[in-house]
């Protein structure tokens, strides 16, 4: 429920019918009918309310261990008239000192009228006291203590009235924020109790004591006054030194306003303190203000801009209140606080050397009473000039993490930004969501620098800033990362929606950029890379993309990224001139591996694989050689080793009477090339194997390039008699159209789908899909990857011709080979040679 201060009302009556029950109560147990006396002596009554109102109207302040603890003596006259006084006399002048305080402090109707209640109600519990175990003018020490409980009932009943009002308004009562208000002030109480009964004492022995008394408190007075100034200037230094030393921490750490204005504020006793820092070259405006009553900073400022404005224009503090000096006229100014309700309010303004760079300032000094004074003022200036130092820090700091992050040309972050902002992306993707990074490499601007200047260079790629920017989603981060390569890092259903949007803003950028009279054309390249299909780590994740910027060079267009484009690294360029000497010195081995036809688990030939053995990398994974040799235009003599060393053993075979064939993998450099079929005939000639025999396997990738001069080259091996074959299929984009058209005779099954189908339905289906479509077309099928007994026997369930993989044998040296076909098969004569079966599926 929101806080009500009307609800003080539901504690402040039931406080005054309480008093007056009470003070009924005492009263209808007096001896004999109520006189004029029953009020007390009117000088002596008077007196006391004097000096029950003095002590409350200006209370001690004093700090013990840190601590601030505030007291006043009010006990010690009301001791002296609940001695000296009838009941109601005390009542009368306790309620009537209460009644002044309030009015001195300009206090509330509701506050002001409960704490006459409170007073009321602890001066009547402490008459029910004295009324009911005391004596006339005992000062035995069993009449101190009825005092003492008298006093003390006092104290109770006030944090009883308070402690109802706080629950009432505020709808809570803080416990242990209770107890720590609580025990100072019975232990402030017990001490002037002690005093009341020690000057208790003294008057009653002799009424002269009073002037020794007197001499006494204004003695302490005087004290108590040195005591107090050292107290606020101790206060003052050390707060002043505190806040000095959090704003100069918060720089680095982006709190400097939230440490420094809440600091300042409850150094001077304000309501709120408000920092503003007009606009300056790229520092938007700051206004922001911390208070009394929320813990967080508010936007905006309880005093008017025109404030801020006078002392920002002027350089001098703008002060307005009762006990501030009036450095200028300020009477407009004033007019404008009281409509607003403040009373008064001092403005600094910051400096950084001698530029004028924003305001601080204090409004409102809490308490009815107080009011912002010259002190103030000099603590504020000090202040003043330490924050004004800070917010230069803090700009500076900002700066230079900006010129860190950003580039200063075009605003765009920078590379070391980038990979920040795509190591966040990528580590919270969610689970199916890729993430594309995208580089444009602009083309033609080294002709702009060159005929136009560099001016008008800047000019192009603040203009490519500039469409990147409104081209790209919302969600997307650009970035410069180059001279003239930018980057955008997105989120993407996968590396198709990753190149089409790459087309769509290559498309936008396209758009002629005006220079004066002159519209220049600007095109670009671009590379994509997408995680997690190209990595994890977002340093090789742009690497990539540049990599893949670099291939794109060649066809003006767009390229993804794909392991042969590794050819352009360093490690790829060292390792091309290793396979060249390799390749001569005979260190490419060829592997094998058989193939089962899983009817009969009968061994049917062997896939023929290139192995490398570098000799200080050792064993280089043939993705990486294979895309060398596809880039350097070695390609050829590795598929003439791999095509030889198959023929050679296909022969030993025949002659050993082992019908087997072989399996080689082709590359589209080699369709591309038009003497390459005749070159395979006359291979086969040369080591006189039937062409039958051997199959050339394709990937899909080989079909979708120059589409024509691959199917002449297919034709054209078919014609010899040789086997067919599209290895991985289904990972490609091969449309069953094109399926239709080539002279293939086997399909090959990515081992993707194969290894996934004894799990997953989907891969399942996929597998049965492509047996059913194969067979139609009359092509064989062979699945690799075949690792486990389960996914056998789900290939064997539906139809699939022939197998590869772990389960049957890992690819092998040509010894090795010799060995397992001794140990894992036996031989049966069948027509053209031996034919081995597999003795058991290892």
């Amino acid at each position: 429920m929101p806080a009500s201060p009307a609800r003080a009302w539901f504690v402040t009556v039931p406080l005054f019918i309480f008093a007056a029950s009470l003070t009924l109560a005492v009263l209808s147990d007096l001896d004999g009918p109520l006189s004029p006396e029953i009020v007390g002596d009117p000088f002596v009554a008077g007196l006391y309310c004097v000096l029950l109102f003095l002590p409350a109207l200006v209370p001690l302040h004093l700090t013990v261990r840190r601590q601030n603890f505030t007291a006043a003596l009010t006990e010690l006259p009301f001791i002296l008239a609940l001695f000296y006084l009838p009941p109601l006399g005390v009542l009368l002048i306790r309620v009537v000192a209460a009644v002044a305080v309030q009015y001195a402090r300009r206090l509330g109707w509701t506050k002001g009228t409960f704490n006459v209640a409170s007073a009321a109600a602890g001066t009547a519990c402490a008459n029910m006291v004295v009324a009911a175990f005391g004596t006339s003018r005992d000062l035995t020490p069993r009449g101190w203590l009825v005092l003492a409980v008298a006093v003390a009932s006092n104290m109770v009943m006030n944090t009883v009235g308070l402690t109802a009002v706080s629950a009432l308004v505020q709808s809570t009562v803080h416990l242990p924020q209770l107890v720590r208000v609580f025990v100072p002030h019975a232990i402030a109480t017990g001490v002037n109790i002690t005093l009341g009964l020690v000057t208790l004492l003294a008057l009653n022995e002799t009424m002269w004591s009073g002037l020794l008394l007197a001499g006494l408190a204004i003695g302490l007075a005087m004290v108590y006054r040195v005591y107090a100034r050292f107290a606020a200037q101790h206060h003052s230094l050390t707060e002043i030194h505190e806040i000095t030393r959090a704003t100069s921490a918060s720089v680095t750490e982006g709190r400097l306003a939230d440490v420094a204005l809440g600091r300042l504020r409850a150094m001077v006793q304000a309501e709120s303190a408000t920092l503003w820092l007009p606009a300056r070259g790229r520092f938007p405006e700051v206004l922001l203000t911390a208070t009394l009553d929320y813990r967080g900073l508010l936007d905006s400022a309880p005093t008017p801009a025109a404030v801020r404005r006078r002392a920002f224009d002027t350089g001098e503090p703008v002060t307005i209140g009762e006990k501030l000096p009036r450095l200028e006229d300020t009477r407009e100014l004033r007019t404008q606080l009281t409509d607003l309700g403040t009373k008064d309010v001092i403005v600094v303004p910051l400096r950084s050397g001698n530029a004028v760079i924003g305001t601080i300032e204090v409004a409102g000094r809490l308490g009815t009473m107080s009011h912002f004074n010259p002190d103030d003022l000099r603590a504020v200036e000090t202040l003043a000039a330490h924050i004004g130092v800070a917010v230069e820090n803090s700009r500076l700091v900002d700066r230079l993490r900006y010129d860190a992050n950003y580039d200063t040309l075009t605003g765009l972050p920078n590379r070391r930004r980038l990979i920040s902002g795509l190591n966040e992306v990528i580590s919270s993707r969610t689970p199916g969501e890729a993430v594309a990074v995208i580089q444009f490499d602009v083309i033609s601007l080294r002709s702009v620098n060159e005929s136009l200047g560099h001016k008008a260079g800047n000019e192009v790629l603040t203009e490519v800033a500039n469409r990147l920017r409104t081209l790209v989603p919302a969600a997307a981060l650009v970035a410069r990362v180059g001279g003239d390569e930018f980057a955008v890092v997105m989120r993407v259903k996968g590396i198709d929606s990753a190149l089409a949007l790459a087309d769509e803003i290559r498309t936008g950028l396209r758009e002629p950029m005006h220079f004066d009279t002159m519209a220049v054309d600007i095109d670009t390249t671009v590379g994509v890379a997408v995680h997690p299909d190209h990595g994890d780590d977002p340093e090789l994740l742009l690497q990539r993309a540049d990599v893949a910027t670099h291939a794109a060079k060649v066809t003006a267009g767009s390229q993804t990224y794909n392991a042969g484009l590794e050819s352009r690294s360093v490690r790829r360029l060292g390792l091309a001139a290793d396979l060249r000497r390799g390749l001569s010195n005979n260190e490419v081995e060829v592997y094998f591996q058989p193939k089962v036809a899983l009817a009969d688990r009968r061994v049917v030939g062997v896939e023929c694989l290139a192995r490398w053995e570098h000799p200080v990398y050792g064993p280089v994974s043939p993705e990486d050689f294979v895309a060398v040799a596809e880039h350097t235009g070695q390609i050829a003599q590795l598929t003439e080793l791999v095509l030889r060393q198959a023929l050679r053993r296909c022969r030993e075979w025949a002659d050993e009477g082992r019908a087997l064939g072989v399996s080689v993998n082709v590359s589209p450099r080699n369709l591309a090339d038009t003497r390459w079929p005749d070159q395979v005939a006359a291979l086969l000639h040369e080591y006189g194997v039937d062409a039958d025999r051997l199959t050339l396997e394709i990937g899909e990738d080989a079909l979708l390039g120059d589409q024509t001069r691959s199917l002449e080259a297919l034709r054209r091996l078919r014609l010899i008699g040789v086997r067919l074959s599209i290895d991985d299929f289904g990972t490609g984009y091969s449309s069953l159209a094109l399926l239709r058209r080539l002279p293939i005779t086997e399909v090959k099954i990515d081992k993707l789908f194969v290894q996934g189908m004894a799990t997953d339905t989907g891969d399942l289906a996929i597998v049965r899909a492509v047996v059913d479509l194969s067979r139609r077309f009359n092509l064989a099928v062979v699945a690799e990857g075949v690792e486990s007994e389960l996914t056998l026997a789900k290939l064997e369930e539906i139809g699939c011709d022939l197998g590869q993989g772990f389960l049957f044998s890992r690819p092998l040296p040509d010894e090795r080979l010799h060995a397992w076909l001794a140990a894992r098969t036996e031989a049966q004569p069948a027509k053209g040679g031996e034919v081995r079966w597999l003795r058991a599926v290892p």
